[in-house]
């Protein structure tokens, strides 16, 4: 349902029915056909709904505008439309006004449509994946996990909500030189517990976090010394699926209490043991896109992505002067690198899973790496230009009194996921997190656990208790809230009640705005917007005291902005609480 739209297309109806019918009587010109704009003047005055169909006919007629528009208001029928009266403005602007029918449908549908209500079908039949965190399961999730949680969550939301069936993937990168790193550190700790912190040295490059020592005692505690005296290798091994066999289920636990859970934990390992990762390589061989060089086998990159650039009008000028590099997908060692491990993972969601779409939450550190992924499943012939995107989100600073935090001072450590939660309410989490991926954000830990209109969050879930309370109220004394049909909404005409009524009808595009720019930010803007327009009606227009009908129509009202903030919250994972 989306009423907006419905009124916009009523608009164009009412238009070119009123064109052909003066046509047929010989008053304008027949024949003329046009593809004029219909839209929401940003002053009412204005009208609800402004056409330029007039300007674009009077082209094609040889017509003055205002006389063709005048010409069109005499011919125009509104009986039974949402429109109760239509205008000429300016050069030939026709500005329509709705009735209390479009008010009655809008309600009346948000009423049907319950917790379906913002459900289009806008990408019904698609088949999604969003995949995000994909945390390194060697440490704590930071910032920028928490962060890419929050967007990849919502949007995958987003994107059900549009009509999509979505799978939540986290891809666990559990092979490859940072799980070597990974027990390399651990085995360091782990022998200076046995013999001596002097006695061994740790690595340079290793992961220095107190969270390897204490990884590192709990595997002394559970094996003592039985890894002293066997194969480097195999206590490499032991001590590493130990530490991922800790690390996995606490990011699990994390994520759970940030409110995301994830259809799939997808293991890098598999793609190595099954020989995908090798097949992968050998397919992109086989179609002439690698070569050898020093021992090592590399991808074609530039070539792919200069033919690329080439289709798309680029110059080879203009292309030389990108100095575009090749990658490395088998080392001379024998092993695969990371790139050839990706490039095998994104096939196996194309070709394996066959996903249509399939949507990454990256970090903006990772801009050099999309148009060569992308390439690579153009090289493989699976279309990775309009199939696989990319969303970078830029970093976030915490800040507190004007200062930025870096160190958690019950820690004394960066600042984690965890600690997060420890310190800010989820609700505020998400909501903050939920902002535009493209903008570098500061996260105020202040500001998120203040309780006034200066928070987002508890601006718009006061607005949500604030209306249950007063339907709590309300019933006290009687009054329920009555069905939408047993409401005479031509009595909500105060520029406050119909202000509210046509936020809560625009819901809708906004779920179909999000899911287009990838962008569930949008649904932030709107809940502070819906939250905003119902704190005004409730200052203008009272409620108690009102006669009954009057009564129980601004009641219906402030219900349904209720539904709506409760719809809206619930889509961006936060929760609508009844008592603040």
């Amino acid at each position: 349902m989306n009423m907006i739209q419905s009124a916009k297309d009523q608009v164009l109806q009412l238009t070119v029915a009123a064109y052909e019918k003066a046509a047929a009587a010989g008053v304008l010109p027949a024949g003329i056909t046009v593809t004029p704009a219909v839209e929401i003047p940003k002053d009412t005055a204005n009208g609800d709904y402004t056409t330029t169909f007039c300007l674009a006919a009077a082209k094609a007629m040889k017509m003055n505008p205002r006389q063709v528009a005048q010409t069109l208001i005499d011919n125009m029928a509104l009986e039974g439309s949402y429109f109760t009266s239509v205008e000429l403005a300016g050069p030939g602007f026709l500005n329509f006004r709705l009735g209390g029918k479009w008010y009655a449908d809008t309600v009346s549908g948000i009423e049907a449509a319950g917790a379906r209500y913002g459900e289009n079908d806008m990408l019904a039949g698609k088949k999604y994946m969003v995949e995000f965190v994909s945390a390194n399961p060697t440490g704590p999730m930071h910032m920028g996990n928490a962060r890419g949680g929050v967007l990849g969550d919502t949007l995958a939301s987003v994107l059900q909500k549009s009509g999509a069936d979505v799978t939540r993937e986290f891809y666990v990168n559990d092979a490859g030189n940072q799980i070597e790193k990974f027990a390399k550190s651990l085995e360091a700790r782990y022998l200076q517990i046995i013999k001596g912190e002097d006695a061994v040295e740790f690595p340079e490059d290793g992961y220095h976090g107190d969270d390897i020592r204490e990884l590192a005692q709990a595997f002394y505690e559970q094996e003592g010394d039985k890894y002293l005296s066997c194969e480097e290798q195999v206590r490499h091994d032991a001590l590493a699926q130990f530490g991922l066999s800790r690390n996995i289920p606490k990011m699990k636990t994390d994520l759970a209490r940030y409110g995301i859970q994830y259809d799939q934990w997808f293991f890098e390992s598999t793609l190595h043991e099954s020989g995908y990762v090798a097949d992968s390589v050998q397919l992109l061989t086989d179609r002439g896109w690698t070569y050898e060089k020093d021992g090592a086998l590399w991808l074609k990159t530039s070539d792919i992505l200069a033919e690329k650039l080439r289709a798309a009008g680029k110059s080879d000028e203009d292309i030389e002067k990108l100095a575009l590099k090749d990658d490395v997908l088998r080392r001379a060692n024998g092993f695969y690198t990371y790139f050839a491990a990706d490039i095998a993972y994104h096939r196996n969601k194309f070709a394996v899973r066959g996903f249509d779409k399939v949507v990454n939450i990256w970090g903006a550190d990772h801009h050099g790496h999309v148009a060569r992924l992308k390439g690579a499943m153009d090289a493989l012939g699976l279309d990775g230009e309009h199939r696989l995107d990319i969303v970078l989100m830029q970093l976030v600073k915490l800040v507190q009194d004007g200062q930025v935090v870096r160190m958690s001072k019950r820690t004394g450590k960066a600042v984690s996921l965890t600690d997060l939660l420890d310190m800010v309410p989820v609700d505020a989490c998400r909501y903050f997190f939920n902002a535009k991926p493209e903008t570098q954000m500061e996260f105020d830990l202040g500001l998120a656990v203040r309780e006034d209109s200066e928070n987002p969050v508890y601006y718009v879930q006061y607005a949500y208790a604030r209306i249950c309370t007063l339907l709590k109220a309300l019933a006290a004394e009687g009054y329920t809230v009555p069905d939408a049909a047993d409401v005479d909404f031509t009595l909500l005409s105060g520029e406050t009640e119909q202000a509210l009524i046509k936020k809560i009808a625009s819901y809708s595009q906004v779920v179909r705005l999000a899911a287009r720019d990838y962008d569930p930010s949008h649904i932030n803007r709107y809940l502070t917007e819906l939250a905003g327009d119902f704190h005004r009606f409730y200052t203008a227009c009272r409620i108690k005291g009102e006669e009954r009908p009057v009564l129980l129509a601004r009641l219906k009202l402030a219900d349904t902005a209720r539904s709506v903030l409760k719809n809206a919250m619930t889509l961006i994972g936060c929760t609508a609480p009844e008592k603040m």
